[in-house]
């Protein structure tokens, strides 16, 4: 399967569908009493989606902004987000997501690197939005989503480019974190994201999508590119439903999917020990769910649950960079292995090791990918924004270097192992080592200061900081309260370190390079705990 997309921008694709589909649901969201939006829940059909998202490139072409302009969006991940994103990319503007988590030295960061034209936030969000703005050199313009009705404020600085937009015209922005700290910028493209879309919907096999009758129930958020790119677009793509909830809720999961009618459900391995351990009620069975589709469930899991609730967990590989997924659609699944696709054309994929050596089946090794040898970033991420050198070095070679160690069986079936980046996956969110240990260092007393990923049977990975004072200073509870602290005031709540212990030095090899999976060990030992703050329980979201 290679289908390219058939269209030329997201707008074109959207209006076309509406016209086609026009009575049909296009965006739900499930009542949750006591949300502050849709507390009853939403539903909009594609006709009416399309007189609203009329009248929003209306509202903003009105105040001077189109081709070529970034608008940021703070909107959650309420339906409003995706109608305005269509809104946008319509008229050529690219939207830059705002995660809802985040604190103002990210969003300082975020207005700094993007440079937007105008930022939309909602009034609870503001007090951070303007605390990131202060810090930022950047002078946005801020307006509050709740006066966004009373007229925007005019474009200043660049005028729109002349033209419509095209296939490689920008349509969003998104912060993927990394090795060097500061997350990135990763530009993405029309032609990107409606490809996404397209071998979403046409992978068939085990992942056979209908036309029009579909409703793809995505608990992840709209500031990543899952729900925002993969199942979105790829449910515009056949004119089906995509039913967007404010987050995972395991309480009430199988009442809300059979709720909304949903037939596809979309994953994170956390999900499926957390509705494992649900006791079993009648309504788990009442569900429509023909496939799950998502990444990460536990091998020892897989089978289980798949045999308790009655549909295959579609396991997948993708990244910000590239999410025209690898997915096992077609037998055999190899359920519970790791397994996760085969390389295809316009998805080459090779496993080299350290000097981009290609290694034998069955050895470990980083996977590196690319569209063709004639065109190999074709189809994938435009580049990091201002940061020309660690986009060629990512392409190092002609091929994508994910970061992610697999070995690829003899059968062609390829298995993921671990994460070769120092990069924390914590409940479907990636935590950058990096930008964590930055922090801690920013406190005079700490010396060194290494930050791994520790397991966590409820999130998968949990942030660990192992921190080395100066001399004198007290490695105890209040200084790691104070550590703590300053990293939840600073990053959002989930970068916080959920362990905080105090060690004489940070191990490190020859040539200096620090020996993680030392610190893991000492982790790992039950005789340790002991000596680690526990934090997990205070890395909760700060209320509005």
């Amino acid at each position: 399967m290679a289908y390219e997309p058939d269209h030329d921008t997201i707008g074109e694709l959207f209006f076309e569908r509406a016209g086609q589909f026009a009575d049909h649901a296009f965006i739900a969201v499930p009542a949750r009493p006591g949300r502050d939006y849709y507390p009853d829940g939403y539903e909009i059909t594609y006709g009416e989606a399309e007189t609203e998202v009329r009248r929003l490139i209306d509202v903003y072409r009105d105040a001077g902004y189109g081709h070529g302009h970034r608008i940021a969006l703070g909107l959650e991940s309420r339906p409003e987000y995706l109608l305005h994103r269509l809104a946008l990319n319509a008229i050529g503007v690219s939207a830059v997501p705002i995660n809802p988590a985040y604190r103002a030295a990210e969003i300082s960061h975020l207005l700094d690197n993007s440079r937007a034209d105008l930022v939309i936030g909602l009034r609870k969000y503001r007090d951070d939005t303007d605390a990131g703005a202060a810090e930022a050199d950047h002078d946005a313009v801020i307006i509050d989503y709740e006066d966004f009705e009373g007229g925007l404020p005019g474009a200043a600085g660049t005028a729109p480019i002349d033209g419509p937009p095209g296939r490689h015209t920008e349509s969003s922005l998104l912060y993927t974190s990394g090795t060097t700290g500061k997350p990135k910028g990763c530009i993405l493209c029309h032609e990107y994201e409606l490809w996404v879309g397209r071998s979403y919907a046409e992978f068939g096999g085990h992942m056979e999508f209908n036309t029009g009758t579909d409703r793809i129930f995505n608990p992840l958020p709209l500031f990543h590119c899952n729900a925002a790119t993969v199942s979105f677009y790829g449910a515009l793509y056949k004119g089906n439903c995509q039913i967007q909830p404010d987050q995972f809720h395991g309480s009430t999961w199988w009442q809300d999917v059979v709720d909304t009618k949903a037939t596809v459900i979309h994953y994170l391995g956390i999900i499926a020990p957390a509705l494992l351990k649900l006791e079993e009620t009648p309504v788990e069975s009442q569900h429509q769910v023909r496939f799950g589709m998502g990444a990460g469930v536990e091998p020892d899991l897989h089978a289980a649950f798949e045999d308790r609730f009655g549909f295959p967990l579609i396991e997948g590989w993708g990244m910000t960079e590239i999410v025209r997924m690898f997915v096992t659609h077609e037998d055999p699944r190899k359920r519970g292995t790791r397994a996760f696709g085969r390389s295809r054309p316009t998805m080459e994929v090779r496993v080299v090791d350290d000097d981009d050596r290609e290694v034998p089946d069955n050895q470990h090794g980083e996977m590196v990918i690319r569209h063709s040898a004639e065109t190999p970033r074709k189809g994938f991420f435009s580049g990091y924004l201002h940061a020309e050198a660690a986009t060629e070095e990512a392409w190092k070679g002609g091929w994508f270097h994910t970061g992610d160690l697999i070995y690829r069986a003899e059968d062609g079936m390829l298995h993921f192992v671990d994460r070769k980046k120092h990069i924390i996956r914590r409940s479907g969110e990636n935590i950058s080592a990096a930008e964590v240990e930055a922090e801690l260092l920013n406190d005079a007393a700490v010396q060194e200061v290494a930050v791994v990923p520790a397991p966590d049977e409820l999130r998968q990975e949990e942030v660990c900081a192992f921190v080395a004072l100066r001399p004198g200073e007290a490695g105890d509870q209040a200084k790691a309260d104070a550590l703590f602290d300053h990293c939840f005031g600073r990053l959002a709540h989930y970068k916080a370190p959920g362990w905080i212990t105090f060690i004489d030095e940070v191990p490190k090899t020859p040539t200096q390079k620090i020996q993680k999976h030392l610190l893991l060990e000492q982790f790992n030992d039950p005789a340790n705990r002991d000596a680690f703050f526990d934090y997990r329980d205070r890395k909760r979201p700060a209320r509005r």
